[in-house]
């Protein structure tokens, strides 16, 4: 695969990182508190949904693994060192889908449902990648609501080349 997107995806884990900091901070009923109004209830259940979706688009679709379990079992990540391991595997089916994806541009059809949609190797990359920055919003507002809005300092944006390794 393009080392670019590689080198993408390291950012995207900076900023990740920055998320899972301030998501430890916050007392943990904090974390998993259930609200009707907020999308997908809790901030761990956002998550969940973020990890289902790179799981779903680039490791079934994408690289046809077994589908497991449709939805990722919130029970099981109790807090948020158990929401850090969930995506340790997500960061191992992104490491897979680096060394497989060979022809970037290349398109091939995907089962979305009911419809066969015509993507890219890229595309299945991308798209939980933008789809994490979109729940990370939601996620930030839900914890302003909470009452435990994100600190100052850097933001949730794309970390730094330096803090991923690059440069």
């Amino acid at each position: 695969m393009n080392a670019d997107l590689r080198d993408l995806y390291s950012w995207v884990q900076a900023a990740r990182e920055r998320v899972f900091a301030w998501a430890e901070s916050l007392p943990a009923e904090i974390y998993t508190q259930e609200r009707p109004d907020f999308a997908y209830g809790s901030l761990r259940n956002v998550q969940a949904h973020i990890a289902d979706c790179y799981f779903a688009w680039i490791g079934v679709r994408g690289l046809g693994l077994p589908l497991g379990s449709e939805r990722l079992d919130t029970s099981a990540a109790i807090d948020v060192a158990a929401m850090r391991r969930v995506y340790n595997e997500v960061d191992g089916v992104l490491e897979q889908a680096f060394t497989q994806f060979t022809q970037p541009d290349g398109f091939l059809d995907v089962q979305f449902h009911d419809e066969a949609l015509r993507v890219t190797q890229r595309w299945l990359v991308m798209h939980p990648i933008t789809h994490e920055f979109h729940h990370k919003g939601q996620m930030l507002t839900m914890g302003r609501i909470l009452g435990w809005p994100y600190p100052p300092g850097p933001d949730t944006d794309l970390g730094l080349p330096t803090e991923s390794g690059i440069g």
